[in-house]
């Protein structure tokens, strides 16, 4: 018999910081996505982008400002922000945002780009 989870709880998630970002990862052996409660209190201080997965941001509070490929996105409570694979992703701002990761997250498909620095932050 195959046992299906329907719910993952804060319990069992996993957390971290990285980066300037506090995370909170769920369901981390679901293939589908991987879902991250983000908190940023000042930004993401490292440019990325994934190879396969797409990037899906739902702001829940707060605002901020999104560098996807260089083009600058005002981002506010509300807002979806999807970034597609391959797409080169920083953020500044005050923010709790649920990212979803699909496919999941595979730390071999992240790749780094750039450390970046507090004083490119347009919230300075």
């Amino acid at each position: 018999m195959i046992v299906v989870k329907y719910k993952y709880v804060t319990e069992d998630a996993v957390r971290f910081t990285k980066h300037g970002i506090d995370l909170t990862v769920y369901g981390q052996n679901v293939p589908s996505a991987t879902v991250v409660r983000v908190t940023v209190e000042e930004g993401h201080f490292q440019e990325f982008y994934d190879l396969v997965s797409t990037y899906t941001y739902y702001i829940v509070s707060g605002e901020g400002t999104f560098y996807l490929d260089d083009v600058a996105v005002a981002v506010q409570a509300t807002d979806l922000v999807v970034a597609p694979p391959r797409t080169r992703i920083h953020y500044f701002g005050r923010m709790e945002i649920v990212l979803i990761v699909s496919p999941q997250y595979d730390a071999r498909n992240e790749r780094h780009v750039r450390f970046v620095a507090e004083s490119e932050s347009p919230y300075k």
